[in-house]
């Protein structure tokens, strides 16, 4: 009852769990992720980040934890005993709400009954399955361990253990995809009845299988990309989905609760090599080396790749950066107040993109970009930032 009592005036944090197993690297994945088995490697990771959640929860009095979002690699494949022992020792170092929405993200060749039946035990509340395509030649040259019909299953038996809030991905602009194909896959994908979708244009990063393929691949050009991406939009929307942020739709109240995190300036920890905090005004990557995470916390030692206090012009550049990706958007009064920079040459910029229908206003005057806005959020706010890097601070009253 004390906890409950104090919960009002305590920060919202978020919680990421990097999981870094996989059963294959995908061609164009250039997350941290290993793909292997091995239970030294499991075991050490598990003990590590249950180590590292008991450091960080004596240092987070002042929060409680409304999200939580294990994400990987595949999550689904590390297994849910594992995820259990995790989501546990969360609970007994910080302050979880009971309402708190917590995710796992799930290959589908990897999900099993049991699995589920232990993660609802748990309670895990939000499943996000990685689709990607409804072609098992398109799944194959993407490098996914899974054909459409496992795909189709896994979601099936997701549903049958009892999770109401399924998220699925898929991808566009795939080696050789046309527009109609991109609809057809959406139109039965749709068919599935899920809550939320995401949907990623791919993107041929270096470091990966794919990029040195990527002259040959027979790739959409930019203009078919952008069609494929309208296109997607307005099928969405037809369909009863609401576009919340660039890649996301979701039905009615399903949004991604952690993810909005990200795009609205939320606190944030993350476990696990290679993810990212953002927590008590610092910013801190953690090392891309599952080895030397493992030691780092079983022998003190260091296991941050960055770590920076973010001045207040910065915030003010990244506000309007994460915030345009969503269609919260900004607002004068709200950025006035929280940087004391003047809005006035922001509306300048955002009146320029409005000719263009780039950019527009909601019925409470905050600005937003529209899906063609979201296809030139760079310029847009390459535009912003170079007009707030010449504004002088006001003057506090």
């Amino acid at each position: 009852m004390p906890i409950l009592t104090k919960r009002p005036n305590k920060t919202p944090l978020g919680i990421y769990i990097h999981v870094p197993f996989c059963r294959s690297k995908c061609q164009y994945c250039d997350f941290y992720s290993l793909a292997t088995k091995d239970d030294s490697l499991i075991d050490g990771f598990l003990d590590a980040v249950c180590d590292h959640i008991k450091e960080a929860g004596e240092l987070a009095p002042g929060y409680k934890v409304d999200t939580v979002y294990f994400g990987g690699g595949t999550p689904s494949f590390f297994g849910g005993d594992g995820m259990a022992e995790i989501l546990n020792t969360i609970r007994r170092n910080f302050d979880v709400v009971s309402d708190a929405e917590i995710t796992f993200e799930a290959n589908p060749d990897s999900v099993s009954d049991r699995l589920l039946r232990r993660l609802r035990a748990e309670g895990f509340n939000r499943a996000s399955l990685g689709i990607q395509s409804d072609s098992d030649e398109m799944l194959k040259k993407l490098g996914r361990p899974h054909t459409y019909a496992q795909a189709v299953s896994a979601y099936q038996k997701i549903r049958k253990a009892g999770f109401r809030n399924v998220s699925v991905d898929l991808m566009y602009g795939l080696p050789g995809q046309s527009l109609q194909d991109w609809l057809s896959t959406l139109d039965t994908v749709l068919r599935l009845l899920p809550e939320h979708i995401s949907c990623y244009g791919l993107k041929i990063e270096e470091g990966t299988p794919f990029w040195g393929m990527r002259d040959v691949l027979n790739l959409p050009g930019d203009d078919e990309q952008a069609e494929m991406y309208l296109s997607a939009v307005e099928a969405l929307r037809s369909r009863g989905f609401r576009q919340y942020e660039i890649s996301n739709f979701c039905r009615k109240g399903m949004i991604s609760r952690h993810n909005m995190k990200y795009w609205t300036g939320g606190e944030y920890l993350g476990f696990g090599p290679s993810a990212s905090s953002d927590f008590a005004g610092k910013r801190y990557t953690l090392k891309r080396d599952l080895q030397a995470y493992i030691n780092g916390i079983r022998d003190g030692g260091d296991i941050m790749e960055d770590i920076q206090e973010i001045p207040l012009r910065e915030r003010a550049g990244e506000y309007l950066m994460l915030r345009l990706r969503t269609s919260v958007g900004i607002a004068a009064q709200e950025y006035e107040k929280a940087f004391l920079l003047p809005f006035a040459p922001l509306e300048e910029v955002l009146e320029k993109h409005r000719r263009y229908y780039h950019t527009t206003q909601t019925d409470t005057g905050r600005w937003v970009l529209t899906p063609r806005g979201y296809l030139v959020s760079n310029d847009v706010i390459t535009d912003l930032l170079l007009a707030q890097d010449q504004s002088e601070p006001m003057k506090r009253i």
